[in-house]
């Protein structure tokens, strides 16, 4: 192999994988170099000339012109006899250039000399991609479902390059095939074996930022600032919005008309019930809206334990709650502020009425209980078992049963 077809091959892989020209001129002098300094101890006397565009390599040996007999080291020096065949006008001390042909090798070093380069070419490439994807951290892409395993997905970008989306970034109903069209965003880039590794998501709240940006322009364009966004993923989101400028309807402008901005992202997320209100600094407020749909009563703020108790109408809990707890536990990390929800009229929301009791204990059982007050299972539950017995005419055993009656409840 010539220094043609050398370079030749590795300019080619050059343009497949993006390495600038200097970077590639820089890998093959080193590499090169590498080479020489194994074969002469030194590199100091050598001139690496690399020509990308041309596809050439040319290595000179400067040699010491030194009187005829005196060549101690005929890769540093040359007598002065043979120096004046090159050049009559040569004077001992002088320097002479020799050009180093790539047959002086041998085929053995040529092959390493190969291997290096791919070697080489491999941790550019790996340092390129690693670097690139640093940078796009947050940022939203669209691959292609290359290959899909029961605790990931692989994704390959515009370039081919492998991207892998865990099953634990995956929103619950999310199903691929392969080749489909994916959008995710890029969660982190890890380094494994000295390879990087890029790790997407498409539960993070990031991505659905990314995705209000794309389809609200007023977020793009920076009019409409996103404070805030908490998500279930596949089950429900909040997004705080506000704007700077009094003309602008935040939340408005992201739902769109008749919701026709807000639904290709609602889309996107398997049907994610969305939820854009208006940020405020005003933490009563804010816990209102976070809240919604549920209508509150009142609001009352704990700041030193950051605590909030919430009151509400009984019709009102259930929503204020919401399917499997999420409103609530989504309207508490958006807040910061650790939500009781109480009816109106201080009941425990997670409290039972004693009627809802009378298919397992008697009515009488239950009116004695009324009778001092306990209209409620955790109202019986706070009251020991002696109390009981003595401010009413039920018997300590009936107690007992009443109280596992009701435990039995709260723990189920």
């Amino acid at each position: 192999m010539n220094s043609l077809e050398l370079v030749d091959s590795f300019s080619e892989f050059k343009e497949l994988k993006s390495i600038d020209k200097q970077t590639m001129q820089h890998v093959l002098e080193d590499v090169f170099r590498a080479m020489l300094k194994k074969k002469f101890n030194t590199d100091e006397h050598i001139d690496v000339i690399v020509n990308i565009d041309k596809g050439d390599v040319q290595i000179f040996v400067n040699k010491e012109i030194v009187m005829d007999g005196e060549v101690e080291d005929e890769y540093t020096e040359i007598a002065y006899s043979d120096a004046i065949k090159i050049e009559p006008d040569f004077e001992v001390g002088e320097q002479v250039s020799e050009e180093f042909k790539f047959g002086d090798f041998g085929r053995r070093n040529i092959l390493s000399l190969r291997q290096n380069l791919i070697s080489r070419i491999l941790e550019l490439e790996k340092d390129h991609l690693y670097k690139l994807y640093k940078e796009r951290i947050g940022e939203i892409i669209t691959g292609e479902v290359y290959q899909v395993w029961k605790k990931e997905i692989m994704v390959l970008d515009d370039e081919g390059n492998e991207l892998i989306l865990p099953k634990s970034e995956q929103i619950p109903s999310d199903y691929f095939k392969k080749g489909e069209s994916i959008r995710a965003v890029v969660a982190k880039v890890d380094m494994r074996n000295s390879s990087p590794v890029i790790i997407l998501s498409r539960t993070a709240p990031e991505f659905l930022e990314r995705l209000f940006e794309l389809e609200v322009p007023e977020v793009f364009d920076g009019l409409i600032t996103i404070k805030r966004i908490v998500r279930e993923p596949g089950e429900r989101a909040k997004v705080a919005v506000e704007s700077y400028d009094d003309r602008i309807d935040p939340v408005g402008a992201c739902v769109g008309m008749k919701g026709s901005r807000i639904h290709g992202i609602v889309r996107e997320l398997r049907n994610e019930n969305i939820d854009v209100i208006n940020y405020t600094t005003n933490p009563q407020l804010f816990i209102q809206r976070a809240l919604s749909p549920a209508k509150i009563t009142s609001v009352e703020i704990f700041e030193e334990d950051k605590r909030a108790k919430v009151s509400l109408k009984p019709d009102q809990v259930s929503l204020a709650i919401g399917k499997g707890g999420n409103n609530i536990k989504l309207a508490t990390k958006l807040t910061g502020y650790e939500i009781d929800v109480y009816r109106d009229g201080e009941v425990d929301v997670d409290d039972v009425d004693l009627e809802d009791f009378a298919d397992e204990i008697d009515s009488w059982i239950l009116d004695e209980l009324k009778s001092v007050g306990c209209d409620t299972a955790k109202s019986v539950l706070e009251m020991s078992v002696s109390d009981l017995v003595s401010r009413t005419d039920l018997e300590e055993e009936t107690i007992m049963e009443v109280h596992k009656i009701l435990r039995a409840e709260f723990e189920n």
